[in-house]
């Protein structure tokens, strides 16, 4: 919107035109020069970060993570741009708006049109012209002394939003392993959406309380403007800071191949973390908005219920929004023959996933909500739709872009240390905060985690609360939401002290995850999916199986080995460990055995048997085909969803998709029951079977 008040004019006399198209025509050439240098600053770095990472893993060095080697790399370059830039200064032009125009300092105009008069000389012919020129808001004047290419350093809010955001939270969802995250689906959204509202509460009491002794005792703070920070502030700083890390502590946990259970609690909790983090953000700023009473801490408890609404309402909006993306996108490569030409088909699944992203942001809700789901409904759905190229591609895909653009935002997060020009550094305040998140965690991990084993049959043991205490790193989320804010005193005071959390949590507590693994002795290094899952009872009976035989093949094996060994060594279904099958003639086959029932989420087996029935055959081909689940009145509509490539598919069986079964279900369990994997003596071709799904 441009100034009521009347344009700015500018009258510099005996500039030529062709003088002004040449200063125009330099001012572009060094501004791309300037984007070109920064950009390769970062691709520089990124590069060092990449050849870093593969010297510690050849090194088998873990002491500190990419994050942290990023964060490091960045500060070293900020360091380099602050004190050693030589570029030319900007040049200014001050201009102050009449008294009567209707802008004033907490609402300033959005553009400026500037006229500029000069004389252009056409044939000896003096003439005065005028031009006029846009000049857009973008924000607070700090330091009118900085160069050019530390302006250009600083992080870009919308930059991360729109474009580094979307593949990082896309990626967790299409790559989680749901086996895991919705067996302990109650926990996580407990610690997610529960954990979360208590971390908040009690960080922003604690500062609240803080905050009154500094306006009451501080006169820097009144120096500062600060006398109103008040309790809205407190909560929203809260909220953001409570957004733990769903990049570097899940990457370090992955390295390692940590306990599956560990590993999809703190994976669960992060990534539905983030996303309640940032509604319950702007839920505080809705508070603040609709407040009656201008900077009273008084409640109002009409805006509390309407924030709790515009919460509910947003977050329930992104997950349709997702989902219903998701959906869409599996219902087009099923019923198409796109899969015949993979680059179209990866091409659609890239652009239907970065979509859903920007059709919530546009409608006012979080995109961070819907690109997550949308990421869970394509991995379920969409993936086994997909031709064997496309699967390839589009799982490379993501990684990559993950892997580029999370270590590209905490570069960023190194560099802005040095080169943002918004700073307010308080170290009471920051004492404060890291002291009131240390114990928002305590208060929100141990007594939810108490709560929770009091009607889980799985307990979370112990040495896992201290793990995930010290897994609430603070990461690029925080620091996005502080710094897309930063025009009160107060929003500066926040985003310097999020800066520093997530530097000192990312280094330090990503640097010691190893060794507090090891003193908590949590189960490392587990290789394979199945042999992760946390059953000593199936482990137990599987070794217990492995050392029966039944009697004829005692008496073969006695009768193949006279006079010889006393045992065949027989491969493993891995092939990577042999096994002494020796028994004595009184050992008998043991009795099919069942594994007792293990906990289960009431909520998530109904739906995962409605979506076995009804959801996999509509948007796949999966079988059983819609023919045989619904009733016989809709046969003609069935009939018309149901592909022949599904009615050409034999009974179904395990699906590609590993974690197709969201939920393990213990009863199938079983010993003598359905799949059956063979053991072979190489010599003889008897066969022993241990028979498990």
């Amino acid at each position: 919107m441009a100034a009521d008040g009347g344009a700015a004019t500018l009258s510099p006399a005996g500039i030529s035109n062709s003088r002004l198209d040449e200063n125009i025509e330099n001012k572009v050439k060094e501004s791309h020069r300037i984007d070109s240098l920064n950009l390769l600053i970062f691709l520089i770095l990124l590069t060092m970060t990449v050849l870093t990472i593969w010297l510690f893993k050849h090194r088998r060095l873990r002491f500190v993570h990419e994050t942290g080697l990023g964060i490091l790399y960045g500060l070293i370059v900020g360091v380099i741009i602050r004190y050693t830039s030589t570029t030319e200064q900007k040049l200014w032009q001050n201009f102050t708006l009449p008294e009567e125009s209707p802008f004033n300092f907490s609402h300033p105009p959005d553009n400026i049109h500037l006229e500029v008069s000069l004389f252009s000389d056409v044939a000896n012919n003096t003439q005065l012209i005028t031009q006029e020129y846009l000049y857009s808001f973008k924000g607070l004047v700090y330091n009118a002394e900085s160069t050019e290419i530390e302006d250009k350093a600083t992080f870009d809010p919308e930059i991360f939003f729109n474009v580094l955001l979307p593949p990082i939270i896309f990626h967790a969802g299409y790559s989680m392993k749901r086996r895991h995250f919705f067996r302990n689906f109650g926990a996580i959204v407990t610690f997610a959406f529960l954990g979360t509202a208590v971390s908040c509460m009690i960080v922003g009491g604690i500062l609240y309380g803080f905050t009154r002794l500094m306006v009451t005792y501080s006169s820097l703070w009144k120096q500062w403007g600060l006398t109103n920070f008040g309790l809205t502030d407190c909560l929203f700083f809260g909220a953001l800071i409570s957004a733990t890390d769903p990049v570097t502590i899940l990457a370090i946990f992955h390295d390692l191949n940590v306990d599956v259970d560990l590993y999809a609690l703190v994976f669960g909790e992060s990534v539905l973390n983030d996303a309640v983090a940032i509604v319950l953000a702007g839920a505080v700023e809705k508070y603040s908005d609709v407040r009656a009473t201008g900077i009273s801490d008084a409640v109002d408890y009409k805006a509390v219920l309407e924030s709790l609404g515009n919460f509910l309402g947003i977050f329930c909006g992104a997950f349709a929004i997702g989902s219903f993306m998701g959906c869409i996108t599996a219902l087009l490569t099923k019923y198409t023959q796109i899969r015949d030409y993979p680059l179209l088909e990866t091409t659609l699944f890239f652009l239907m996933s970065y979509s859903t992203f920007l059709t919530a942001e546009s409608l006012s809700l979080t995109g961070i909500v819907a690109v997550l789901f949308c990421g869970i409904c394509q991995a379920h759905y969409t993936y086994n739709n997909l031709s064997q190229e496309s699967k390839v591609r589009t799982k490379q895909l993501f990684e990559l872009l993950n892997f580029l653009a999370e270590n590209f935002v905490f570069i960023y997060i190194g560099v802005a240390i040095f080169t943002f020009n918004r700073h307010r550094w308080d170290p009471g305040f920051i004492f404060a905060a890291l002291l009131a998140i240390i114990v928002g965690r305590g208060l929100n991990v141990y007594p939810l985690s108490f709560l929770l084993n009091l009607g889980r049959k799985n307990k979370i043991p112990m040495n896992f609360q201290h793990m995930m205490m010290f897994s609430g790193l603070r990461g690029a989320i925080a620091f996005a939401l502080a710094i897309r804010n930063t025009l009160t005193p107060a929003r500066e005071l926040m985003f310097t002290t999020t800066l520093l959390i997530v530097i000192l949590t990312v280094i330090l507590c990503g640097g010691f995850t190893t060794q507090m693994l090891q003193w908590l002795r949590i189960r490392v290094g587990v290789e394979d999916e199945s042999e992760a899952q946390n059953f000593q009872a199936v482990r137990s009976a599987i070794n217990k199986q492995k050392r029966y035989q039944t009697m004829s093949d005692a008496q073969s094996n006695g009768a193949s080995n006279q006079g010889g060994d006393t045992g065949d060594a027989i491969a493993t279904a891995s092939g990577q460990s042999n096994l002494n099958m020796t028994t004595s003639p009184t050992d008998a086959a043991p009795p099919p055995m069942r594994i007792q029932e293990s906990e289960k989420a009431w909520l998530v087996m109904k739906w995962y048997k409605f979506d076995q029935k009804f959801m996999k055959p509509l948007l796949t081909h999966a079988r059983p085909p819609l023919t045989e689940t619904l009733p016989a009145c809709c046969g003609r509509f069935a009939m018309f969803l149901t592909t022949e490539q599904q009615l050409a598919q034999a009974e179904p069986g395990r699906s590609d998709d590993s974690d197709e079964d969201m939920i393990i279900d213990e009863n199938e369990l079983t010993y003598g029951a359905d799949n059956n994997s063979e053991i072979l003596d190489g010599e003889t071709g008897r066969k022993g079977t241990l028979e498990m799904e």
